[in-house]
Order: structure tokens, then C-alpha cells, then sequence
């Protein structure tokens, strides 16, 4: 096989995704009781009920999570009783808020130096389901392209996202690789589309879904070995 694509899932892969997302769902709290005083302390079940009423009424949602957390914010903000322009000035300004501070992560040491390692031999792509923006990480140089769920309307494991990284990245299916920690969205979606999958498993967890994966690593460090093996 000779590799010509790599492609790279983001949150969990390229860095600890929990702590940031911790950290920005407290810095939206604070920004929402300092502008927004009338929504209060609202429970956690009241905006996952919104949640599933707005996905409910339009499925496409479920992959695309900006627009689905900035409807969320407008009909709370609507349910503590702002108007329906005041809601959704305010629910776009907390949205912003939010996503400033889910960019704040910090890349794992070993993935930099991998990238520009790579890049100087594949072509490497981006294919997530979450909202992290390569341009807002100063990574995107290294990156020829980038898909989200949000945009294409699909997210993994739907083969879609995959055929359409092959398709930007002018690579046959025996000719990619995908590198990430999902063992249902990033390896099973992966080799659903015909690609190669490698999971990134740095916690030495054992694998426990159907199938295996083409390749593991620990370290975003052992890529550029393990893939002159593949390849």
C-alpha cells in the first residue's frame, strides 16, 4: 500500500478535550449570570430537554452542534422571558463566549512536531464531529482541508465524511490512513468507507468494540515510523 492521505480526527486526538470543555461550559455560566440575570441558575435538564425537543423536530442537529447549542441558548434565554430578538442577540453573544474558550486547549507536545513531519510527505486532512477550528489553533497550515459534521450535515461513523476526505484529498481508499480515538467513529467509520485506521489509545485501554484496528499507537510521536511500515 502507499500512503498518499492522512487523516486526523481533532478532540481527544490532537488534545485533551474534557478539561477545556469543563472550563468553557464555567466561562459561559459566568458570561450568561453577568448578561443575561433573568435566566438564572437554569438545570442542566431543563437545556438537555430543549435539546432533544429541537432534535426531535430536526434530526440534521444531532451533527451540527453549533447552531444546536445556539438554539438552545435562544429558547432559554425565550423561556426566562426575553424578547425574541433580545434571546437571540444574546444567545449568539454567549455562543462566541463559548467558543473562544473551547479553543483555548492545549495541543499535546508530541503532535506539532508529528504534523510538520507529515505534512512534508502526505497530504493531511481534518475529519471531526465537534467544532474546533484548525485556523483558531494556528494548525492549519498543515492541513490541506477540513471537514466537520457541521457543515457536511453527517457526521461518523457515516461513511460520507471519509469518502468526502478522499475526494479533496485525491486519494483512493488504499491509498488513506485515519488516525483517532474513537473506536466507533474514527476506526469503524474509517474502514466502513475502505480506509486504514489507526487508533491513538495513549491510555493503553483495551480494545472492546467489534473488529480491530489497523494499527495503534500511544504517541502521536510513533505516526511517521509506523506509517513508512504501512506504507
Amino acid at each position: 500500500m502507499s500512503i498518499k492521505l492522512i487523516t486526523f480526527d481533532l478532540d481527544d486526538t490532537l488534545w485533551d478535550t474534557a478539561p477545556v470543555i469543563v472550563s468553557a461550559e464555567a466561562i459561559l455560566r459566568d458570561w450568561l449570570a453577568d448578561q443575561a440575570p433573568r435566566l438564572g441558575p437554569v438545570p442542566v435538564e431543563h437545556l438537555f430537554q430543549i435539546r432533544q425537543r429541537l432534535v426531535d423536530a430536526d434530526p440534521s442537529l444531532k451533527h451540527r452542534i453549533s447552531a444546536l447549542r445556539r438554539r438552545v441558548l435562544r429558547h432559554a434565554m425565550q423561556d426566562a422571558g426575553y424578547a425574541e430578538d433580545e434571546a437571540a442577540s444574546l444567545a449568539d453573544r454567549a455562543f462566541e463566549v463559548f467558543l473562544h474558550a473551547r479553543h483555548q486547549v492545549e495541543i499535546f507536545p508530541e503532535a506539532q512536531p508529528a504534523l510538520e513531519i507529515l505534512c512534508q510527505r502526505y497530504t493531511l486532512g481534518v475529519v471531526t464531529n465537534g467544532n474546533a477550528d484548525v485556523r483558531r489553533l494556528g494548525i492549519a497550515d498543515f492541513f490541506t482541508f477540513a471537514l466537520c459534521a457541521e457543515d457536511l450535515g453527517v457526521g461518523k461513523p457515516d461513511s460520507r465524511p471519509f469518502l468526502e476526505a478522499m475526494r479533496l484529498g485525491d486519494a483512493g481508499a488504499h491509498e488513506s490512513v485515519h488516525i483517532g480515538d474513537h473506536p466507533g467513529d474514527d476506526i469503524a467509520g474509517a474502514q466502513k468507507a475502505g480506509m486504514k485506521a489507526i487508533w491513538y489509545n495513549p491510555q493503553g485501554k483495551p480494545w472492546a468494540a467489534e473488529g480491530k484496528p489497523d494499527a495503534e499507537v500511544a504517541s502521536l510521536a510513533q505516526l511517521p515510523a509506523l506509517l513508512l511500515q504501512l506504507g
